[in-house]
């Protein structure tokens, strides 16, 4: 195979994703990243590695061989991974019957999941909220990573030992056939690019945004002082079940909908849906929400932060609920698509909205990518 010159846009995920499959097929690649490290979506997330929540095809798979290129780079790194597994509580008849409608679907397609009664859901997790609980779906697949630390420490990794050219600081101002332009005015010439700047990709194509289809969403997230105890695997309550694509076939889950959106519409104004992970240093991430285009605002609301707690409590029991951290995040979501897949001009590629899924899904999506490229 003969090695090409390749310049990838932003050094978030999705392109050091793409800079590693290209490095694995011995391309010579140039990274370019606006700011001096990596600061927008991929580090403001829960660092969830979340296989379960993909559809069962062909999304599921693509998750899967993702988390497969993430366990061969915390081999070559220092890279934190805790293979925690998943759980979801039902604290609803309705939530229960949608994860034995998915449970039934997914060991027909051969997926590693299973059903737990409430007492052994409590056995499983030191966190689930007793009261009201009817019993949960425990996967083993899922996977922690630190998203503050893992961005920064595979593109050290990709610089060091695999001879990625990355440039910080740098941005860029124009992509197209052979050649991108910085700005201080340079240009540099590739035999392929890859755009892959998130939703800043429209400071290089005005309104590819909204020609795509893709919506910018924005997140609250909240994170409390670190325990000491580890807390098993990550919790994600009832009203995850609306917002992840491998519920959505399951009949039952339209009455989910309907109980939410009569009892509390004000969930389904924020996109309020409720998980739980750990970091490495012992701090529970906790989230999250969901705000769209003209509805989001640089002012975080204080209304979101309390309506996710208020249903975090409902479905677990924290050693303490002190909050250390506030943030958001804006990331380009497709109603459909896993990702925006989408060519310009010749040569260029625009890689953008993973959705909120960028560190489930990049490097599977990236491996396919290059395996058409390279044939």
């Amino acid at each position: 195979m003969e090695s090409k010159s390749v310049g990838i846009v932003g050094a978030g995920i999705v392109g050091l994703a793409y800079a590693t499959a290209a490095a694995d097929r011995g391309h010579r690649i140039t990274l370019f990243e606006r700011d001096r490290a990596a600061s927008s979506a991929s580090v403001r997330n829960f660092g969830m590695l979340w296989p379960i929540g993909q559809a069962l095809t062909p999304s599921y798979g693509t998750a899967l061989r993702s988390l497969a290129r993430w366990r061969r780079i915390a081999t070559e790194t220092d890279l934190w991974l805790n293979p925690c597994g998943s759980l979801h509580v039902a604290h609803e008849d309705d939530e229960m019957e949608v994860l034995q409608q998915f449970h039934a679907a997914a060991a027909a397609g051969g997926i590693d999941c299973q059903l737990l009664k409430s007492a052994d859901v409590l056995k499983v997790s030191p966190l689930a909220n007793p009261s009201g609980l009817r019993g949960g779906l425990w996967s083993p697949t899922e996977t922690g990573v630190d998203p503050r630390t893992s961005v920064a420490r595979i593109a050290s990794h990709l610089s060091a030992a695999r001879g990625v050219d990355i440039r910080f600081d740098t941005t860029v101002t124009e992509a197209s056939t052979e050649r991108l332009r910085t700005a201080d005015g340079r240009m540099h010439r590739f035999d392929r690019i890859i755009v892959c700047g998130g939703s800043d990709v429209e400071s290089i194509y005005p309104g590819l945004l909204r020609e795509q289809g893709i919506r910018r969403c924005k997140l609250q997230m909240l994170a409390t002082a670190p325990h000491s105890v580890p807390m098993g695997p990550f919790l994600a309550g009832g009203l995850t079940l609306r917002h992840y694509g491998n519920f959505a076939a399951c009949p039952a889950l339209a009455a989910v909908k309907r109980r939410v959106a009569g009892a509390h519409p004000e969930l389904d104004r924020f996109g309020i849906h409720v998980m739980i992970a750990q970091n490495q240093d012992g701090q529970l991430i906790l989230g999250d929400s969901h705000e769209y285009d003209d509805d989001i605002s640089p002012f975080d609301k204080a209304e979101i932060d309390d309506l996710i707690l208020r249903e975090l409590h409902r479905i677990a029991r924290l050693p303490a609920w002190s909050i250390t951290e506030r943030w958001h995040g804006i990331y380009g979501k497709h109603p459909s698509s896993a990702i925006v897949r989408t060519e310009p001009e010749p040569g260029v590629h625009v890689r953008v909205a993973t959705g909120g899924a960028g560190m489930t899904m990049s490097f599977g999506l990236a491996e396919e990518d290059w395996a058409t490229w390279d044939r």
